[in-house]
């Protein structure tokens, strides 16, 4: 893990502890979101407190609250000097106190009096009763960077506070890749589990009694991907299989949670099967090469039973050639669920900044004073063309076109309004064709006199950015090959089957490893999937209680994680099963090293 992001993990547990007594504590409401934000140096206004606690929220954690700050810049001192130079009725770069009071008290997140003098106590008011805009400014941004400071003082001076919100080890980046290496076992592929022992390397800091009997440390070294052997190797006459493919995409969504279409699979008779999934490379801009094609993929193939406990995980893709990953078997005469999986450590929300710093002209004025579309909005259409046309043909049926509605909208388009499009769009056999839908995009830009709003709708939930850069979502095709019949997919709706994936990722955890009882618990028990290109782990708690696990990857080399942080605590309910994380290498092409150190910690 980068020293600047462990630094950053650091500086947003000391914002948090200087408003709750452990990272482990949950805000419980939108003024506790407003103090802990204000101590991490942002200054949030009412769209953005609820943008982020909503009716339906009931709490956040110490995770929700990294992800806020990554996508909430820190408040500068030239956008407090913009907010003032609106109250500045004079220009002259004054303001008085009973303005400023009034401001303070009626609008915004309302300041009581004895808040307002504290405020105001910060500014130097001259001989006019007035006070200085610009020095005002400079004070609450050098006041809001002291608090921080003092929190990371006092978080870096308090052992005791650094063990319980780091772990048993106390924070230090690691000191090298050498030291972190070694703390691994040094055969290829080796695993090793035992508890912390008094006298480890891997800590200037002895943890104590109570850790070394609640910690499980695993560590493993895996192999590079050029040294790796033994791939399914592709069918010999592999062209000469029957053959069906569908198209699909991962999407980040506003929660950070990733979704994308399901499958159904219908094989008429028992059959060798080649099973194939990969990111899917979009051809329009050659001289740009697709960030999304190193995101991991999976395809979960389990029985198409009518409720999650009727389904049953037949198999996965485990093996990787290059892009694809890879199933090879035979599947019995019958219809299958496919479920496309990503483990989010490489298809991430990206931080608001990316959206909204500049932004790509989508509609310009043609020489009649018509809108018109920008080459560059051309080239996306084509892109998301290409992505909601599932099944290859160039067209788009109403089914297809109404995932794409229902992605961008939320609302479906029926077939009095389908029929309307085929009197005004480019159709063929009933489907929209390329050039249809870009005037319908068109039209929407022509209702809207050129005004853009509504297109950058479209392209922030299909996963663009204002560079028109796809970095919220990740193309697929899931090719199925079958030796002696022909298979067929059809595609479900976007928001079904949540459960049956997590069913299927939990069991193809647990049926590969055994499980490694917590220190101290005998009810909770770790379970580690080690394939040859992801490491997954899955807490399973049979107790009758919650019960907080502490999970510390600081020793880790080359590595990203699901989680996003090195260091970060997991609640897992009674009785429940919760996947802790998944941790992939960032350079596939070096050796990696996996080093994990779970520990109980007590009940707040």
């Amino acid at each position: 893990m980068p020293k600047s992001t462990m630094c950053y993990e650091f500086s947003c547990r000391a914002a948090y502890l200087a408003v709750f007594r452990s990272s482990l504590s949950n805000i419980s409401s939108k003024q506790q979101l407003c103090r802990v934000l204000q101590q991490a140096g942002r200054n949030p206004s009412h769209a953005i407190l609820n943008k982020y606690w909503t009716s339906r929220t009931s709490k956040l954690n110490f995770d929700d609250f990294c992800e806020i700050l990554k996508c909430e810049q820190k408040t500068e001192e030239a956008e407090l000097m913009r907010a003032f130079r609106k109250l500045d009725v004079n220009c002259d770069g004054y303001i008085t106190h009973s303005v400023l009071e009034k401001a303070l008290t009626s609008s915004g997140e309302k300041m009581t009096a004895e808040e307002v003098n504290a405020v105001c106590s910060l500014a130097e008011i001259n001989k006019d009763g007035k006070l200085d805009c610009a020095e005002f400014c400079r004070q609450l941004v050098s006041t809001a960077e002291q608090c921080q400071t003092a929190a990371l003082e006092k978080l870096e001076a308090d052992a005791k506070l650094k063990r319980q919100n780091f772990g048993s080890q106390l924070y230090s980046p690691p000191k090298s890749s050498v030291a972190s290496a070694s703390s691994a076992s040094p055969a290829q592929h080796g695993e090793s589990d035992s508890t912390a022992k008094k006298d480890s390397q891997s800590s200037s800091h002895p943890p104590s009694a109570r850790s070394r009997r609640s910690s499980l440390s695993n560590s493993v070294t895996m192999a590079s991907s050029s040294s790796k052997a033994g791939k399914v190797q592709e069918p010999s006459g592999l062209q000469d299989w029957h053959h069906c493919f569908m198209k699909g995409c991962f999407f980040v969504d506003d929660n950070s949670s990733i979704s994308s279409l399901q499958y159904h699979l219908h094989i008429p008779q028992k059959t060798s099967v080649y099973l194939t999934i990969q990111p899917l490379s979009l051809s329009h801009r050659p001289d740009k090469p697709p960030a999304w094609m190193n995101v991991d993929t999976a395809v979960f193939v389990m029985t198409a039973g009518e409720t999650k406990e009727d389904s049953a995980l037949v198999c996965f893709t485990e093996s990787k050639d290059k892009e694809k990953y890879v199933w090879k078997g035979e599947l019995n005469a019958g219809t299958y669920r496919l479920l496309p999986f990503t483990s989010g450590c490489r298809l991430k929300k990206q931080n608001k900044s990316s959206f909204s710093d500049k932004s790509v002209k989508l509609v310009y004025k043609t020489d009649t004073g018509e809108p018109d579309l920008t080459s560059e909005l051309r080239e996306v259409l084509s892109e998301i063309f290409e992505m909601i046309d599932l099944d290859g043909n160039g067209l788009l049926s109403l089914d297809e076109y109404n995932l794409f509605e229902l992605r961008t909208s939320g609302e479906k388009c029926d077939r009095d309004a389908w029929a309307v499009c085929k009197e005004n769009f480019d159709m063929r056999k009933n489907q929209l064709t390329r050039q249809g839908f870009m005037e319908l995009n068109l039209m929407e830009a022509t209702e809207k006199d050129g005004d853009p709003t509504d297109l950058w709708v479209t392209l922030e939930s299909m996963g663009y950015n204002h560079m028109l850069e796809l970095v919220e979502a990740c193309p697929f095709q899931i090719d199925v090959h079958c030796e002696g019949t022909q298979p067929s997919m059809q595609p479900l709706c976007l928001d079904l089957g949540t459960k049956l994936l997590n069913q299927a990722l939990q069991k193809s955890i647990t049926s590969r490893f055994g499980a490694k009882a917590l220190r101290g618990h005998d009810n909770v028990f770790i379970y580690t999937y080690r394939g040859d290109h992801r490491i997954s782990s899955l807490i399973v708690n049979k107790a009758n209680q919650k019960v907080t696990v502490h999970v510390n990857n600081e020793q880790s080399r080359n590595w990203c994680s699901s989680r996003g942080m090195a260091v970060f605590a997991v609640e897992v309910p009674a009785r429940t099963k919760m996947v802790c994380q998944h941790v992939l290498p960032i350079n596939e092409k070096q050796e990696w090293v996996y080093n994990c150190v779970e520990t109980s910690l007590p009940s707040t």
